[in-house]
């Protein structure tokens, strides 16, 4: 009996060539490679509509996680969003709370989330300043202000100050070399300048910093976090169109508003696309993120009446990636249209056909190409890679290969592979199943689900069965 697939499992099947549920096996009769033999089969396969929880995507929390999270309502979130002062995280110069960070990154891994993160050193709550106080005590000049002229006076750091500078950017080469690359960091979100690290000051009096200063500021963030995936908020457009050039998406953290400050203007109809356009970042999202936060939360959509579904589609049609309701509660009538957007949101990995020989030789090498496709909107931005193997009825992996080039960069649409999978001379003769998976550049572990059934408890999918032959003897 041939070691097939039954809904993605591999369990034994009915002879070679018969239909099996949720796959169709269709013989073809191609002329084989080299040290192949037998029938090559094509293997066709059903998506599936469920909700799937991946990384460098998705429904985001907000200063929680999702085992804490009563508002995801089931949805899937692998991305908590956590913003920081400087002043909490460097409390004394020189000297980052790591544990603090360890212990949020660790938190989320168990949650089954990766830290999505932002630094900033000014804000309007009740406390004077949200820099350390050694910053001010080495001399840093700054500013007073009132946001909006009113509430208590807060101290902001003149950025353009050498004491500031030297300052700052050593915090972020030592935060950078802690964590560049780590593996439960989802997002670096470049803050730093404005109030709540937006790149603005509105209500306050004060200024930006100039744009060498911030031209400084986006460049350390981005050399120093050089394997992250990063995002700027849209609002300063220097700084977006000169860090989107360096390899940086966009957030936009008012999605949602169709009105909710002037009856004349919003920022849905008349500045987010109009921003894009004016910084020529209309297609980032090709290479870099899109997150968007929603303006106030989606009780005041429905409250006034908006269209939630539309704006939704605002957020696919500029291809976002990341959406964050601040883990507000989601209105009932709402929920539905949530789970719609998270169908399409970010990327959608699919594996529709595989193509191989039924058999090949032990020491030979087994052609398969396979059709992949990315149903969402957006692509990865992380070099997870295609990656196949053979396993026999004893589970022991004879043979894994890796497919270059990575899957980063997968915009929506088809993806053809073509690839070679050598078996090794030493392999048994007998019937393998043949898996897939897409593996991080440092691990065994799939990580990414494909959006099709069949999933196994190791995260590989079975798409395939192969007989392994041992060579014929020469005479």
């Amino acid at each position: 009996m041939m070691l097939g697939c039954h809904r993605w499992r591999c369990v034994p099947s009915r002879p070679r060539g018969a239909c099996v549920a949720a796959m169709l096996w269709v013989a073809l009769f191609i002329p084989l490679a080299p040290m192949a033999t037998g029938e090559t089969m094509r293997r066709v396969f059903a998506e599936t509509d469920e909700l799937l929880p991946n990384p460098g995507m998705g429904w985001q929390t907000f200063h929680r996680f999702a085992d804490e999270d009563p508002n995801l309502g089931g949805l899937p979130s692998m991305s908590a969003y956590f913003r920081f002062y400087w002043r909490e995280l460097e409390p004394v110069e020189g000297q980052i709370d790591f544990v603090h960070l360890d212990a949020l990154l660790a938190r989320a891994r168990r949650a089954g989330q990766r830290l999505a993160l932002r630094v900033m050193c000014a804000g309007t709550n009740e406390q004077e300043m949200y820099v350390p106080e050694w910053l001010r005590a080495k001399g840093c000049p700054g500013f007073s202000y009132q946001y909006e002229g009113q509430g208590p006076t807060h101290w902001v750091p003149d950025m353009d100050s050498p004491i500031f500078l030297d300052a700052h950017l050593g915090f972020i080469e030592r935060l950078a070399e802690r964590y560049d690359g780590h593996p439960d960091i989802d997002l670096l979100d470049i803050g730093t300048v404005g109030l709540w690290g937006e790149w603005h000051m509105s209500g306050t009096g004060v200024d930006v910093p100039s744009w060498a200063t911030r031209r400084r500021i986006i460049n350390a963030w981005m050399r120093a976090f050089p394997r992250m995936p990063k995002v700027m908020l849209i609002g300063d457009a220097e700084g977006l169109s000169y860090a989107a050039q360096n390899g940086c998406g966009w957030r936009a953290d008012c999605l949602g508003d169709m009105g909710g400050f002037s009856k004349t203007w919003n920022h849905m109809e008349h500045f987010y696309r109009q921003q894009l356009e004016r910084t020529m970042t209309r297609d980032v999202w090709r290479t870099a993120p899109v997150a968007f936060e929603s303006c106030w939360d989606m009780r005041k959509w429905v409250g006034e009446g908006w269209d939630v579904g539309a704006i939704f589609d605002y957020a696919l049609d500029l291809h976002a990636s990341y959406v964050n309701n601040k883990s507000a509660p989601i209105p009932p009538d709402a929920k539905r249209e949530v789970e719609r957007l998270l169908r399409r949101l970010g990327y959608r990995i699919v594996i529709r056909s595989v193509e191989h020989p039924d058999a090949v030789y032990a020491g030979a090498a087994l052609p398969i190409h396979m059709e992949w496709g990315n149903v969402g909107v957006a692509p990865p931005y992380r070099d997870d890679r295609v990656a196949v193997r053979l396993r026999n009825t004893s589970s022991t992996h004879v043979a894994v290969t890796t497919l270059g080039p990575p899957v980063r960069g997968w915009t929506p649409g088809t993806i053809h592979l073509d690839i070679r999978l050598s078996v090794p001379e030493d392999a048994p003769a007998g019937d393998y199943a043949l898996e897939i998976a897409l593996l991080p550049p440092d691990s065994q572990e799939p990580v990414i689900r494909l959006a099709n059934e069949g999933r196994q408890s190791d995260g590989w999918y079975c798409v395939g069965a192969v007989r392994v032959a041992e060579r014929p003897v020469e005479r």
